[in-house]
């Protein structure tokens, strides 16, 4: 794990590397409900996951082979273990949900709620304490957060244990970052560590696509469309841009850049598909950006 001092020093050198960092995370976090619009047409969502994953490792497959330390056999184990934390369970317990007709919006609202769950472990694992007044961004940046997803909550019909599925998949995912930040095994390169979580995820999605069919993906410019978006903004930025900033950065830092995500998205979804932008919607991304400037000031 890099040492936090010289992460310090590291920032205090560079200090537009975190805004910019901030900036893409951002971005790529957002992005995939542009991919998913458009992919989830035409597949079911396990099969979209499927070939989102499978597609992203197999990429980056030769790099991690060629370029970087030989992996060895206990970092490949630990590695694989995050896969199965911060892609399978984490994007498939979402899946599963929405498939059990939890409504979206409140899917949506609670992984959005990640940053929160970050900072709560941050302290007891990793000693990473924040300020009065970043607690006091946090709690302005989720004011803004339900203040966007206001207009699309509800509580739907789904059975109880789906919605707990929903709160246990964004806390497996904030485990999983706080232990990413934490670990002792020896540092592996992020497009390494990338590859071997997205195959993880390809096999056990893999799987779980399979038990509903056929693996075969649909032949459609939108499949095609929404799955390049998927793979090269939505993984590959989102993700790498996510783990090289937990290197550098405090973990709760690092999330609370997410809680801009349901806003951006919003942006998205006016941009490209000429969905309404509120006034309540603007005023919740304006909220959401004063809690997230105070959240990182250090």
């Amino acid at each position: 794990m890099t040492d936090p001092a010289r992460s310090a020093t590291t920032a205090r050198h560079h200090p537009m590397l975190w805004p910019v960092l901030a900036t893409l995370l951002i971005i790529g976090w957002s992005s995939g409900f542009v991919g998913i619009r458009y992919a989830s047409q035409e597949a079911s969502v396990m099969l979209l996951l499927f070939w989102r994953t499978l597609i992203s490792g197999i990429i980056l497959l030769p790099f991690a082979l060629a370029i970087g330390p030989r992996i060895q056999l206990d970092a490949l184990k630990g590695q694989a273990l995050f896969g199965i934390m911060s892609v399978f369970l984490y994007l498939g317990g979402f899946a599963l949900a929405i498939e059990q007709k939890v409504p979206t919006g409140l899917v949506a609202l609670i992984a959005d709620l990640l940053p929160l769950a970050i900072a709560a472990l941050s302290h007891p694992v990793l000693g990473e304490r924040l300020s009065a007044r970043q607690w006091q961004g946090t709690a302005i940046a989720v004011a803004g957060v339900l203040i966007v997803s206001l207009d699309s909550l509800s509580f739907g019909t789904a059975p109880a244990w789906a919605y707990g599925l929903t709160i246990a998949s964004m806390i497996i995912f904030a485990g999983a970052s706080v232990v990413y930040r934490r670990r002792k095994t020896p540092h592996m390169p992020v497009h390494q560590s990338l590859c071997i979580h997205m195959l993880t995820g390809s096999v056990l999605f893999g799987l779980c696509a399979w038990t509903q069919g056929s693996l075969v993906p649909p032949i459609s410019s939108k499949f095609a469309i929404g799955m390049a978006w998927l793979v090269l903004i939505a993984t590959y930025l989102a993700y790498a841009v996510y783990y090289t900033s937990l290197r550098l950065f405090p973990a709760a830092k690092v999330s609370a850049a997410i809680y801009l995500s349901p806003p951006v998205t919003m942006l998205w979804a006016w941009i490209l598909f000429s969905e309404p932008l509120t006034l309540t919607m603007l005023t919740g991304l304006a909220l959401t950006l004063i809690g997230v400037w105070m959240t990182s000031q250090d």
